[in-house]
């Protein structure tokens, strides 16, 4: 917001300067971020449309009359935004695995694939989840529709049914006020959330993604032996911790593994392309995640290979998603992960 001049009267509220402005914005900065991020499925686009609602905010500041509140009305620019950005873009929906591909068995062989891939988001730039209490139309709960999953099955839908139900169906609007941001009838908005419900049901045939449970012991566990077998090259203690159908997915590669046999056979032809590994826990999506730095055999050091995203269930790993070279190096310092 560089091009804010002096003292206006925004928001109907007595004249404000534009740190005044920004103070009363930036409360509501995760939440839009996050906002952005499910509609985008990208960090990097949210980063930058957060950005762009401020500024459309600072510019369109008169326009706002006070009668409703400065979260809704941030909102709607913030959506607009995305859905322009999304008309702008030469796909409408980003992926964490290429549509209709079967399960690859062996050695990944096709190379990374020129496709527009999910990013996974970090747990510290979530809102507080106190705060950020969906509203009383809310069908999903503030963790179920963080997860990785859920993201990735609401990419599937088209940009504006994609907007009504995150309005609705995660943030709680009602179908009247999602049609004045939207635009069209409470009517329209029901019938494209049923259309959006449908499709998501093809993913959820219980209706909703798994529930994760909070942090706990058993999960920590988890992560402990998930960091020590790569750390210690130990597949066995590796794959002991995967369920049976566990799925391991590595974007931007096209390939994916499914079961305990296929992930095996394919960790065995990488895992001595380096002199070894050293982990460190993060968490992406409220889900437990690990980075993971690589030594090269020639010179010896230390670099950032990929950011695991782990979905256990039941004390084993159901699903994991490893941002591989190029896409997962690039994502450590957005989860404050130093870089060697």
């Amino acid at each position: 917001m560089t091009d804010a001049p002096g003292p206006v009267e925004p928001l109907g509220l007595p004249v404000l300067d534009r740190l005044a402005f920004e103070r009363l914005t930036v409360a509501h900065r995760r939440e839009l971020k996050l906002h952005c991020y499910r509609m985008m499925g990208s960090l990097h686009e949210a980063d930058d449309l957060v950005q762009d609602t401020f500024l459309r905010a600072w510019r369109a500041r008169s326009q706002f009359d006070g009668r409703g509140s400065v979260r809704g009305w941030l909102f709607t620019i913030a959506t607009n935004s995305c859905l322009n950005a999304i008309k702008a873009r030469s796909t409408a929906h980003r992926i964490l695995q290429q549509p209709e591909r079967p399960p690859s068995n062996g050695r990944a062989v096709g190379g990374p694939a020129e496709l527009t891939w999910l990013e996974p988001y970090p747990d510290a730039e979530l809102p507080d989840l106190v705060d950020g209490e969906p509203g009383p139309e809310a069908r999903y709960e503030t963790r179920e529709a963080v997860q990785l999953a859920f993201v990735a099955a609401i990419q599937l839908l088209p940009p504006r049914q994609r907007a009504a139900l995150l309005l609705c169906d995660v943030l709680g609007w009602s179908a009247v006020e999602t049609a004045q941001l939207l635009g069209g009838s409470a009517a329209s908005i029901n019938s494209a959330l049923q259309r959006a419900r449908a499709t998501l049901g093809e993913r959820y045939p219980q209706g909703r993604p798994v529930q994760r449970s909070r942090s706990s012991p058993e999960e920590g566990l988890l992560l402990e032996r998930y960091m020590r077998a790569w750390q210690t090259a130990n597949l066995d203690g590796f794959i002991e911790l995967l369920r049976e159908d566990a799925t391991y997915h590595m974007p931007p590669w096209r390939e994916w593994y499914q079961g305990r046999k296929a992930i095996r056979d394919f960790i065995e032809t990488v895992w001595g392309n380096f002199a070894g590994y050293r982990t460190v826990a993060t968490r992406a999506n409220g889900q437990p995640a690990v980075g993971v730095y690589a030594l090269d055999h020639r010179d010896r050091v230390w670099r950032p290979h990929s950011l695991h995203v782990i979905e256990p269930a039941d004390g084993k790993i159901v699903s994991l998603t490893i941002y591989v070279p190029p896409l997962g190096p690039e994502l450590f310092a957005a989860f404050g992960l130093p870089p060697v």
